[in-house]
C-alpha cells in the first residue's frame, strides 16, 4: 500500500488541479468543483468507476447555508460549531474565535463543502496545537479540503450517517500559471497534503482515494474506512476511556 501510495505521489502532478487561488487555471474547460465560486452541487455524485451515483445520504444543511463563508458559534459543552465554505481567510478567523474562547472550546463541530486548503492545513494545525477534538454529526458534511481540519482532532468522531468525502485538489483562482508552474506546485502541494495527514496519524488510503477522484466527484468515506485509516478515532478514545475507570 505504501508503495502504491508514493508512485500516486511522484505522477500527480500530470493529473492535479492546485487549490491555491494564487496560482490557478482560468477559462478551461477541465473539471472542477468550487462551491463558493460556480453552481455545482454542494454535494457532487459519488466515483463508481465513472458512473456518478448519488451520496449515501443528503445533507441536513441547506446548500445555500453551505456555501457561505464559514462561520463559528460556540454552543454548549464547548462544542465549536464550524460550518460554510472554507474561503481564503478562514484560517485567521479561526484563529481569532480560538484566542477570544480558546478556554472554553473542548472540540470542534464541522460541516463544510470544503475549500482554500491552506487555510483547511493552518486550522488543522491549530486544533492539534490546542488539543481539541473534531466531530461531524449526523447529516453533516465534511468534504473536499474539510477532512484535512478533521484530521486534526486529537479525537475524532464522524455519527451515523456524517457525511465525509475526498477528492483531488484543484485551481479555482484567477490566473494561468505555465504547465511547468502547474506541476510543480500540484506536487508541492500533494506533499504537503500528505505529510501533513502523516503527522496527524492519519493511514496512507485517505489520500490515495483522494488523488483517484476527480474534483467534479466524491469519494465517499464510509465508518469502516474511516476507522481502518485512522481517521475517525472514537472506538479508540473511548476504549481508552473504559480502561482509565
Amino acid at each position: 500500500m505504501r508503495g502504491a501510495f508514493f508512485a500516486l505521489l511522484a505522477t500527480a502532478g500530470a493529473f492535479l488541479f492546485v487549490d491555491i487561488r494564487e496560482m490557478s487555471l482560468a477559462n478551461t474547460a477541465l473539471p472542477g468543483h468550487d462551491p463558493l465560486t460556480t453552481d455545482a452541487p454542494v454535494l457532487p455524485p459519488a466515483l463508481t468507476d465513472g458512473v456518478p451515483q448519488a451520496p449515501p445520504v443528503e445533507p441536513a444543511s441547506a446548500p445555500d447555508v453551505l456555501r457561505q463563508p464559514m462561520r463559528f458559534d460556540l454552543q454548549p459543552g464547548g462544542i465549536l460549531k464550524a460550518e460554510g465554505a472554507i474561503d481564503l481567510g478562514t484560517a485567521d478567523r479561526f484563529a481569532e474565535e480560538i484566542a477570544a474562547r480558546g478556554e472554553y472550546v473542548k472540540a470542534v463541530s464541522l460541516n463544510s463543502p470544503g475549500g482554500s486548503v491552506e487555510d483547511a492545513l493552518a486550522m488543522s494545525k491549530l486544533i492539534r496545537e490546542k488539543g481539541l477534538n473534531t466531530q461531524v454529526e449526523t447529516r453533516a458534511l465534511c468534504a473536499s479540503s474539510c477532512p484535512l481540519i478533521f484530521a486534526g482532532g486529537v479525537a475524532r468522531e464522524a455519527a451515523e450517517n456524517a457525511i465525509l468525502g475526498v477528492h483531488q485538489v484543484f485551481n479555482a483562482g484567477q490566473t494561468r500559471p505555465t504547465p511547468e508552474q502547474a506541476m510543480s506546485e500540484a506536487q508541492r502541494t500533494t506533499a504537503r497534503i500528505a505529510r501533513h495527514l502523516d503527522e496527524m496519524g492519519i493511514a496512507d488510503g485517505v489520500w490515495i482515494h483522494a488523488l483517484e477522484t476527480p474534483p467534479d466527484r466524491l469519494y465517499y468515506l464510509t465508518p469502516k474506512e474511516m476507522a481502518e485509516f485512522k481517521l475517525t478515532t472514537a472506538a479508540v478514545a473511548a476504549a481508552k476511556q473504559a480502561k482509565k475507570n
